[in-house]
């Protein structure tokens, strides 16, 4: 088995471990469509903005919450994003 079949077949072993622990659903299959040759990272770049974009929301609401007076439409507003 030549490298490159060895990574395909980690990386199709990794991916099935993420869709049987619940990590992964059919948005991940649908995201995957949206890839060709013209832009091979593009689920690489929508899933790092992803993970950029939550962990500032995250951030925003900790911040949120820890306020003497919690401003629970912020709060909402920010789960819902």
């Amino acid at each position: 088995m030549d490298v490159v079949s060895q990574l395909q077949r980690q990386f199709l072993d990794f991916t099935t471990s993420l869709y049987r622990e619940g990590f992964l659903d059919d948005q991940f299959v649908q995201l995957q469509k949206l890839q060709d040759e013209s832009n091979p990272d593009f689920v690489i770049k929508v899933v790092s903005l992803f993970f950029e974009d939550s962990e500032k929301l995250l951030n925003n609401l900790a911040t949120a919450l820890q306020q003497h007076i919690v401003d629970y439409k912020q709060v909402d507003a920010l789960v819902h994003q």
